[in-house]
């Protein structure tokens, strides 16, 4: 199986924190551009190439109204990373598992623990 390249790869598009702030923006409907820039101290270009690289991914699409773009998150392509995580609930999960199993047996025969 082929790795998908790096500018459509969902992984990448994610792995920036302000592309993965726009994307929180995003979950409150759509904006433009110029609304997308305001919480973050960078050009509009700066924000117009993250905007890209989400678009690449599929993680937004965008319309023209005259000359401003509005982008809308297209939260699809996060089942892609949603799949990847799941395979590690059950690891997680039998950890927190042995955790409180311990906890319970420590706390039990340890008199110093108690109040």
């Amino acid at each position: 199986m082929s790795r998908p390249t790096a500018n459509s790869d969902i992984f990448q598009a994610i792995a920036d924190p302000t592309r993965r702030s726009i994307l929180d923006c995003l979950r409150n409907g759509e904006q433009s551009v110029k609304d997308l820039a305001k919480p973050f101290d960078m050009s509009m270009p700066a924000i117009s190439q993250h905007l890209n690289v989400l678009s690449t991914a599929g993680l937004v699409t965008q319309r023209r109204v005259g000359r401003q773009r509005f982008y809308q998150l297209s939260p699809e392509p996060l089942k892609q990373v949603s799949a990847w995580i799941s395979h590690y609930d059950v690891f997680w999960q039998d950890k927190l598992d042995a955790l409180g199993e311990y906890l319970e047996e420590t706390s039990c025969t340890n008199p110093a623990t108690t109040v």
